[in-house]
């Protein structure tokens, strides 16, 4: 008797969800919710470019009362919602309030919180000021992010902080979050823009950062917590430096260079963003398509 044969024919799988990178933006400013802005401009393009490139991607916003909420559509996520973080042994409730930038098709996360995100202001307060509650409302956001993260479930390859209000991302994640499952393999990039601010945060900040149980080395950068310092204290915990602006502070160049991390210095004011994909793929590695059987 002849053998029968079987014929089995392989057709290529598309990438899924699960097959995808995953990219964790956190941006202090992304266009159209911040203005057009060098950062905002790029938090908004590179987010698309990721996303064209097979990315999966989540984009998180601080929600500034700068930004109007009934024009953008702007929605809370109940689910997500009521957690409370603790900030210098305060409860701050946190909301999370979701909008689609639909030019892009792309869905942008907001952190919010009545206190730290009053109506019409940003870093100022409405009489020009420099609020003083600046240190928390960047520790509440750093924070808020990365729980909101955890409660999605949701494990990214790669986070990319943009803007010194994202500079205790990597000493959190480095840190704080070391041990948890969804970030113990994940690369830290951060940017460093030109954007700054005059003075420095409350002298208080390194103390608030000591109730998340930190060591008192790991937020000894922070003492004096001026731009320079958070750049350099960002820098410190992360995987690797984007060079954002055309020019830097050459305090936080030379910072970035004795580091010897990888760095992606200024790709330009144009197509930027294959540079930024390209710098991207150094760390992670693009699924192949498999076959199925």
């Amino acid at each position: 008797m002849l053998p029968i044969i079987f014929y089995i024919f392989a057709y290529p799988k598309q990438l899924d969800t699960m097959d995808k990178k995953r990219i964790l933006y956190i941006s202090q400013e992304i266009n159209p919710y911040t203005g057009e802005t060098d950062m905002g401009n790029i938090g908004s393009m590179l987010c698309q470019k990721a996303q064209e490139d097979g990315k999966d991607i989540r984009m998180f916003l601080p929600r500034f009362g700068t930004i109007n909420e009934r024009r953008h559509q702007l929605h809370e996520v109940i689910r997500l919602s009521g957690m409370n973080l603790i900030i210098d042994d305060f409860d701050h409730q946190l909301l999370i309030k979701v909008a689609s930038i639909q030019k892009l098709r792309m869905q942008v996360y907001f952190i919010d919180n009545d206190e730290y995100f009053p109506r019409r202001q940003m870093f100022n307060d409405l009489n020009g000021k420099f609020m003083k509650n600046n240190d928390e409302r960047m520790i509440f956001y750093c924070k808020g992010v990365i729980e909101t993260v955890r409660k999605l479930g949701w494990k990214p390859d790669i986070i990319h902080c943009q803007g010194w209000f994202t500079s205790l991302v990597p000493m959190y994640i480095k840190k704080l979050y070391k041990d948890d499952p969804l970030f113990e393999d994940v690369k830290v990039i951060y940017s460093v823009f030109k954007d700054s601010f005059s003075g420095a945060l409350s002298n208080s900040l390194p103390e608030k950062l000591l109730f998340e149980n930190l060591d008192a080395s790991v937020v000894e950068g922070v003492k004096k917590s001026n731009t320079i310092n958070l750049h350099k204290h960002a820098i410190k915990y992360s995987d690797a430096v984007v060079q954002a602006s055309k020019s830097i502070d050459n305090r936080i160049k030379n910072y970035i260079l004795e580091s010897k991390k990888p760095f992606l210095e200024y790709p330009g004011e144009e197509e930027y963003s294959d540079a930024y994909l390209n710098f991207y793929n150094q760390f992670i590695e693009e699924s192949e398509l498999i076959d199925s059987f």
